[in-house]
């Protein structure tokens, strides 16, 4: 089955969804348009399709080797990563002063979907690249960027994360690699880091570890973590690269999935590092790299179910079993005629459109919030995050699942590709803190930290849409409709949760995922809603006429069969909390 990339809708999503009249005017992209835009992506959509796609199966196959302490991927692997670096893909949504094309967040957000969708072990050496970016162009020194940043947005080198120990998952508070004060701007790294994704690897020149670690006078928790450059070789004056650091991997982790992407344990003997910002605030800087990140494991969820779709719509469309139920044939027909079949493509289908159009908004605001310093606008966006990395991959999951269920007994089948698709989507609800942390921070820091006045705001923006949606045709009222139910379910719980939060704190938390859920499927069915009203001014004008014709109907789908589940996750936050906290688990 060939992958093909949605530019189409990715281009519907920038151009409608992503704010674009308000980002076109920023200056810092006062020079492209939306043709511009188009020309990058479908450059790079024909790279991942031709140069990575059809890698992927084997890659999974082959997986990543660990010997005598060196990291080796797959030679094809290695090759098409090359090709990589030398056409400019890493650099698309970074600063032209460090050698980035410059375009917008909603366009690199489009890239790390078609990338991701084409093959996630590849993407997640580059999605965590740009992760260490944006916590350089925004914590690091002068000195720190001019000596790292072009090699990493060039992809010559590549960057990780280093949070995690044996005895510090998530709970970063408890991190014991030490960092020495040498005296001379350097610190001694020490300690061992767990999970670390790309962590050792052959692809890149050099590779930029980005450590958090203690000081030895630093407080207890996570208030006493400062953030360190580790680079795996170090870096001379003049830009060339000179010893290796004394960063050694121990092993790499055999998993469910994403198997030709590393996950080292890294021993990290009094290693050299450099300081970023000031000690004791390294959680502080380390969390806008984990923001980046979530943000693109949440895109990664959308790539992995767009992949399932397609390849369980080719099979439906080819797999011939049984006859139509309506007897208009006496012969066995394509699957893609069964009434329940269309239900699971047409359920695919919609969660993963509106997974990329939330992921479009949201990466909208992003760019106008950092231009503008619009608090409002940063505000919805730290709003969504949490969203787009919790439903989107949650959904990822299901999605990957009925693309199995389709296939029926084939799908159990490696060879088929289909189950690739759901070990692969099974670590992103893990990455970069589970659905329960995202749905914690929603509700602690989000929605909590104002009293739920941006959830209010959410809801309003909402409701204006539905009153555009009302004066419209029967579809588009349906449409409306069922948003609106959806919003009063979102606005009950909103009351609840902000209730329960002051007088029992166990019963808000309780109710936190369906809460995150509850959330995410009215924020994605929102922007179908307004997916809906634009396809319909471009059929009124006759436009694009199939294409918009579809868009129409996913919304309408999205409205009558996703929507009403936000009811039930109302139900379960408000009514669920005394069973779930009074049952036992008796040894």
């Amino acid at each position: 089955m060939t992958y093909q990339p949605p530019v189409q809708d990715l281009m519907f999503c920038i151009e409608h969804l992503s704010h674009w009249d308000q980002v076109s005017k920023l200056d810092k992209y006062a020079d492209f348009d939306l043709t511009d835009m188009e020309a990058v992506l479908d450059g790079y959509a024909r790279f991942c399709a031709e140069q990575i796609a059809p890698m992927s199966y084997e890659w999974d196959n082959s997986g990543a080797k660990f010997d005598n302490g060196k990291v080796k991927l797959p030679q094809a692997h290695k090759d098409a990563y090359a090709q990589f670096v030398d056409m400019g893909w890493q650099s698309i949504a970074h600063p032209a002063e460090f050698g980035g094309m410059g375009l917008p967040r909603c366009v690199g957000a489009a890239s790390v979907e078609v990338l991701n969708a084409a093959d996630m072990s590849f993407g997640l050496c580059p999605l965590l690249t740009d992760g260490a970016i944006e916590a350089l162009m925004l914590t690091g020194s002068d000195e720190q960027k001019a000596t790292y940043l072009e090699n990493l947005i060039s992809g010559r080198w590549s960057g990780t994360m280093n949070l995690t120990e044996p005895q510090a998952g998530s709970d970063l508070g408890r991190v014991a690699t030490k960092a020495t004060n040498r005296g001379d701007g350097t610190y001694g790294i020490t300690g061992t880091k767990i999970y670390i994704t790309y962590g050792a690897h052959d692809l890149t020149e050099n590779i930029i570890h980005l450590v958090l670690a203690r000081t030895p006078d630093a407080p207890a928790g996570p208030k006493g973590l400062s953030l360190f450059i580790v680079p795996q070789k170090m870096v001379n004056a003049d830009g060339s690269l000179g010893a290796e650091n004394t960063v050694n991997c121990g092993s790499i982790e055999h998993k469910l999935g994403v198997r030709a992407s590393p996950t080292a344990v890294l021993n990290y003997a009094d290693a050299t590092g450099f300081l970023i910002g000031e000690e004791n605030r390294g959680l502080e800087y380390m969390f806008i790299m984990m923001n980046a990140a979530r943000f693109a494991v949440g895109v990664q969820g959308i790539s992995t179910a767009d992949r399932a779709y397609q390849r369980a719509l080719a099979y439906a469309r080819d797999r011939v079993q049984s006859r139509p139920v309506n007897g208009s044939s006496k012969d066995a027909a394509p699957i893609i005629e069964h009434p329940d079949v269309r239900r699971m493509l047409l359920r695919m289908r919609a969660l993963s459109e509106g997974g990329r159009a939330l992921a479009a908004t949201t990466a909208g605001l992003l760019d106008i919030a950092h231009e503008t310093h619009d608090k409002n606008a940063l505000m919805l966006a730290e709003f969504m995050v949490p969203l787009i990395k919790g439903f989107c991959t949650e959904r990822a999951v299901e999605v990957a699942s009925l693309g199995v269920q389709i296939h029926g007994g084939m799908g159990f089948i490696e060879e088929t590709g289909a189950a690739q698709h759901y070990r692969d989507a099974r670590i992103l609800p893990i990455y970069e803190g589970t659905t329960a942390i995202q749905a914690n921070d929603l509700l602690g820091r989000k929605v909590m930290r104002d009293t739920g006045e941006t959830a209010r705001q959410f809801a309003a923006q909402i409701a204006a849409t539905e009153a555009a949606l009302a004066a419209g045709d029967a579809t588009a009222q349906a449409i409306g409709a069922a948003l609106a139910s959806a919003r009063r379910s979102f606005e009950a719980a909103l009351d609840y949760m902000i209730e329960h939060s002051r007088s029992d704190i166990d019963a808000a938390f309780a109710g936190s995922v369906p809460f995150l859920m509850l959330t995410g499927t009215l924020a994605a069915g929102w922007q179908l809603g307004k997916s809906a009203l634009a396809a319909q001014t471009a059929l009124s004008a006759g436009r694009n006429v199939p294409f918009m014709t579809q868009k129409l109907a996913t919304a309408l789908f999205y409205a009558q069969h996703i929507l009403p589940e936000c009811a039930a996750e109302e139900a379960r936050i408000i009514h669920g909390a005394s069973s779930l906290l009074a049952a036992a688990f008796p040894e």
